[in-house]
Parts: structure tokens; sequence; C-alpha cells
């Protein structure tokens, strides 16, 4: 039987074709289409978390926005994963599927401490860049993979500073009120430790569940300790205002103040709250109120996205400054996203944020702010008015 004969012409497209087909199955997209930097953000975007998540979903988009989605000529493209909630195996199932099926350069996101711990060995396994926008606010969590970088804040940076300014400020006796999983116990340890060496007394301490928590009964034994104050630690706004209910219920906030980290009065519940947050002393790394350019140009472009009464709060702030990171990273390699450069520019990696001044360390943890706050009605509207900074406060293990 003959063999088929083509011309020279013929045999040039159809080897042209061929390789096509083959670069398409190799990397997805065709030949002489925009290259591609794909980041897969892990979240809570649906379930009892989901407010949160969502948070920094807006973020995530409205920066890409305000950017552009491409940078040194790469498109960035950004492939969303939800764990429902603390999920952990979910959130490990996930980066596996991410990096080794839609094949991302960059994991990123994690709203929940457990969901970015159990991420966190497929990072390493897989040697590719994990930043972490949103949680982990355990102060250890960069140590559990050489590849994390931590955008969002860890519980020394929030409460060492909060001991110190109750210390200064006549609260010489403190009962703690945390929630029992690794951020609460890192919020009692720490500002235990930091309101003893500065000569206050902790005079008792509870350890509550994460969820469906019924106060009467903690906040009794705390009423028998006649604290100056309660330590209080919330994983979630509306279980702060159960507490607030039940604590002015009882006229506690007769004869003692409480004291939280800003989880409690976040900009996203913060109206639901009333009168009852009138006062409230919080200690964090961000502010709706925060007064800079930066924070003003952020607000404005949020509210102009997602409505004139839209709050934008530290979730989205840490997602926010997570994507300018990547974005940094990505016109600084020109796109060649390798897991050690990455690292080697990230560290050192330094920006004006809506929070303020923030860089990234050798180990790879944010440094910022942390600002002590006070619930005040500023234009008929509840904010966290700043009135004392803390400047460049690390995470000292």
């Amino acid at each position: 039987m003959m063999k088929p004969r083509f011309s020279a012409g013929l045999r040039h497209a159809w080897t042209a074709l061929c390789t096509g087909v083959l670069l398409w199955g190799m990397h997805g997209h065709a030949i002489g289409q925009e290259k591609v930097v794909r980041v897969g953000v892990i979240g809570e975007f649906s379930g009892v978390f989901s407010i949160y998540g969502q948070q920094s979903r807006r973020a995530i988009e409205l920066f890409m926005k305000e950017h552009g989605d491409t940078v040194a000529g790469h498109k960035v493209e950004v492939i969303y994963r939800d764990t429902t909630g603390a999920n952990p195996e979910i959130s490990r199932r996930a980066a596996q599927e991410l990096v080794t099926r839609d094949r991302v350069q960059f994991l990123a996101g994690f709203g929940l401490t457990p969901n970015a711990l159990a991420a966190a060995p497929v990072a390493t396994k897989t040697e590719t860049p994990m930043i972490i926008m949103n949680a982990a606010a355990t102060a250890f969590v960069p140590t559990r993979s050489p590849y994390i970088v931590r955008f969002s804040l860890s519980q020394p940076q929030v409460t060492k500073p909060l001991a110190a300014w109750a210390a200064r400020n006549g609260i010489k006796s403190v009962y703690v009120m945390v929630p029992d999983y690794a951020p609460g116990i890192d919020t009692e340890k720490y500002f235990s430790a930091a309101f003893t060496a500065a000569g206050g007394k902790i005079v008792g301490s509870v350890k509550t569940p994460i969820s469906n928590v019924e106060y009467a009964p903690y906040l009794q034994r705390a009423a028998d300790a006649q604290p100056d104050a309660i330590l209080f630690m919330s994983p979630s706004g509306d279980q702060g205002l159960q507490f607030l209910k039940a604590f002015r219920e009882r006229g506690l906030d007769k004869r003692m103040k409480v004291l939280s980290t800003g989880e409690l009065t976040d900009e996203i519940v913060l109206d639901t709250f009333g009168d009852e947050a009138l006062g409230l002393v919080t200690s964090m790394h961000y502010s709706m109120a925060h007064d800079s350019p930066e924070n003003r140009a952020y607000v404005a472009a949020w509210q102009k996205a997602y409505g004139a009464d839209a709050r934008p709060n530290w979730y989205a702030t840490g997602a926010w400054d997570g994507m300018a990171a990547i974005y940094h990273v990505i016109r600084e390699l020109k796109g060649k996203i390798d897991a050690e450069p990455v690292l080697k520019v990230l560290k050192g990696y330094q920006a004006q944020s809506p929070r303020g001044p923030i860089r990234i360390d050798d180990n790879r943890d944010v440094v910022q702010n942390i600002y002590i706050r006070r619930v005040e009605r500023v234009g008929g509207k509840l904010q966290n008015v700043e009135f004392e900074t803390f400047e460049n406060v690390a995470t000292e293990l």
C-alpha cells in the first residue's frame, strides 16, 4: 500500500497543529495566549464564618479591579476553594488539588488557623509559597512551613500592647475568658505574661467552647473573682454580642471593664452592637477609622464598589495587602514564580498599607503598628477610634 504524500507546506501546517495541541494539553492555554500566574485562595466562603470569608474575597476582587489583572505581562488568575468553615481536611485537600491539578503558583487566603495549619504540609511538600492573608493568629504558624509568609497578625502582637496599656491605666487585676482553641490559648498566654510582668495580677481564667456558648456561668465565675477587668476574646462578632448582652444584663459593666482584641468590635458586626459597644477598649492592627491617605482611598474605593454603608475590616485588609505583595513578587521576578526567589523578594518587603506601615521580617512574619482603640460614635456611626499606637510590633515567640 502506498503511503500518502504531503507537500512541504502541508507537512509544516500539520506539524504546527500537532505542536499547538500538545502545548494546549501541557499548559492549558493556546500558543500566543497571555502568560498566567495562578493564585489558589482557600477560605470560608459559606457557613457560619462566610461573612468573614466574603470580606477577603471582596478585597481580592477590588484590588484587582483597582490595579488591573495583568502584571509584568502576566495575567493574574484567582481560583477560589471553600472550606465551609473550620474544616482542616477540606483545606488540606483543596490545597493539594490547587497545586497538582490547577497548577497554582501561590496558595493564599485562610480565614481560620486550623485550616491554615492543615495546608502547611502541602506547601512544604510542593514548595509552593503560601500567603496567609487573614488567619493564623497563633504565634508559631510561620514555623510550620518554610514557604509560609504571614500578612495577618499574631496574638502576641495584639495582646502584649493591650496588657501594657491596661497596667499603665489603673487596671490592677484581670480575669481571662478565651475560647478553647489555639488563638484563644495564645491570647491568655501572652496577655497574662505581659500583664504580670507589668505588675498586674491575673485573678482567674476560663476557656469556653468555640461556638454556641452560654456565657452566664462563666460570667458568674468572673464576677466572684472581683477583677478590675475581664479580658475577653471571641472568634466571631455574634458570640461577642451575646457576651456583651449577658455582661450588661448582670450589671457587671458597673463593676469592671472589658478588654479585648479587635475581633470583638469588628467593623462588619459593629453596627449590630448599638450602644452595647460604646466605650469598649480593644487592640488591633486595623481600624476603618484609621487616619491616613492610604486608608481613606481604600475605604472610598470599597464603598464605591460595595455601597455607602459597606465597611472593610481586618480580614479585607489582610487580603488586600496579600494581593499587593503577590503583585510585587510577579513584578520583581517578571512572572517567573519559583519558591526560593519568591521568599527572597518577600523577606524585607515593605509597604504603606491601609492599616499603616508594614514589613515582612526574616521569620516571614509581618511587623506592623498595633492600635489601642475605643468604640465611639463618629458622624452618627460606631467606629473603633485609635488613641494610642505601639509602633513596629513584631511577633516574639
